[in-house]
């Protein structure tokens, strides 16, 4: 019998159900990314809810698994704090940068309003006639009878157009968002290897274009894209002297308006074609689309956790959670808790209630940008209903290594026209 080499006995994925529960460790990239994550978590939410892992690549963390714990968490910013960082493990100290989602208050309310109008609902109804235009071009540009990567020329090329609106950026340099955005959420604190010198110099690159523009808007009249709205806001527009905080808004921005929507979009053609009556029933009934798209963000969960930082000693459902500890939200887990949301693993695009979901967070940092998403999702199943017949999945889907981003680098699909 063939021995395994050391590459596939790296990737098995053990059963979590056979490990002894003190030793469950969710934070590994390779879980998520061969989609084990889901029965690590059921065992979680039934056995050990707000569970402590001793020992991680990323240190000891509590792992927060059911619905209303993570809402009771996330809305607590008194005792759980943002600062520093979000997510699981912790970059490297000269790539720390602040950013207002990793902010307490007040300083998190202040930046945080101050780019607030650049998607508020007046900017969002003048933008639908334009991500409607776009969208259009690009299903019409698509080829048709002919594989290609779903991810790359549609869920990548929508998201990026609309960020170089929002952050109003010359057309033909949109590429370098979804490229910083890869770059940051690319890093050991997701459980890559990765260059981190190259990183880091991407990211500098990213400031120094960044910053052009700063001043290129602060002698101009205030206008309602991020980098003007930062650049006139009365409490930010001192933000360019201190570039680690700049930058880390930008990431914030990109990542935020990149990543989860992107992944959505995948996640939609995946899971109707793996549920080809969700897929009729959408045909026969167009006006299911703001329903559906509720329920592709629940169901694909774009951004897998947030993190807190116990701020003191805190008693938690039976447990001391003490002052320092990281606390990690797994909105993945949440969005599957059969306690709060009837027949969770299935994926029902009439679902009652499908808003009542995780994925944009709660409390004081939840998406800034979730309206966006949506409206950009609704547009497009809305033109695909109108040209296509069926976007067919002809391969299995790859997904990115990651315990933080829920996305798909890979989807392959053929259209077929009506």
């Amino acid at each position: 019998m063939k021995e395994k080499t050391d590459v596939e006995e790296k990737n098995v994925i053990p059963d979590p159900w056979s490990l002894p529960l003190e030793t469950l460790d969710v934070s590994k990239a390779e879980i998520f990314q061969s989609n084990q994550h889901g029965e690590y978590f059921r065992r979680l939410r039934q056995e050990s809810p707000v569970h402590f892992c001793q020992e991680s690549q990323f240190g000891p963390f509590w792992s927060i698994t059911k619905f209303n714990d993570i809402v009771a968490i996330d809305s607590d910013h008194k005792r759980f704090s943002s600062d520093t960082n979000i997510v699981i493990g912790d970059a490297l100290p000269e790539l720390v940068t602040p950013m207002f989602i990793a902010m307490d208050e007040p300083k998190h309310g202040v930046q945080r309003k101050t780019v607030q109008p650049a998607v508020a609902p007046t900017q969002l109804s003048e933008l639908e006639v334009l991500i409607r235009q776009r969208v259009g071009y690009i299903l019409d540009s698509l080829p048709v009878n002919e594989e290609f990567n779903w991810v790359e020329l549609v869920s990548k090329e929508i998201t990026t157009q609309m960020l170089a609106t929002l952050f109003d950026i010359p057309f033909e340099d949109r590429h370098l968002l979804p490229y910083w955005s890869d770059v940051a959420t690319t890093s050991e604190t997701v459980g890559i290897e990765v260059d981190m010198n190259e990183r880091q110099r991407v990211l500098e690159e990213c400031l120094a274009y960044f910053s052009k523009l700063w001043h290129e808007r602060a002698a101009e009249p205030r206008k309602f894209d991020f980098i003007s709205l930062f650049a006139h806001g009365e409490e930010t527009k001192n933000m360019i002297n201190d570039p680690m905080e700049f930058l880390g808004n930008l990431i914030l921005l990109i990542v935020g308006g990149n990543d989860t929507t992107r992944n959505s979009i995948s996640a939609g053609v995946v899971e109707l074609n793996r549920n080809p009556k969700e897929y009729d029933k959408l045909k026969s009934d167009p006006s299911l689309i703001p329903n559906m798209v509720s329920e592709i963000i629940r169901y694909q969960t774009p951004l897998g956790h947030m993190r807190r930082t116990a701020l003191e000693d805190v008693e938690f459902k039976g447990h001391t959670i003490h002052k320092g500890d990281k606390v990690v939200m797994w909105y993945v887990s949440g969005n599957r808790d059969e306690e709060v949301i009837e027949n969770p693993d299935a994926f029902i695009i009439d679902r009652n209630k499908a808003r009542h979901h995780l994925s944009f967070g709660f409390g004081i940092h939840r998406c800034m940008g979730n309206r966006v998403g949506e409206m950009q999702l609704r547009i497009l199943w809305e033109e695909i209903l109108k040209r296509f017949d069926r976007i067919e999945l002809t391969g299995e889907p790859e997904r990115v290594l990651s315990n933080f981003v829920m996305g798909y680098s890979k989807v392959p699909v053929v259209v077929h026209k009506k």
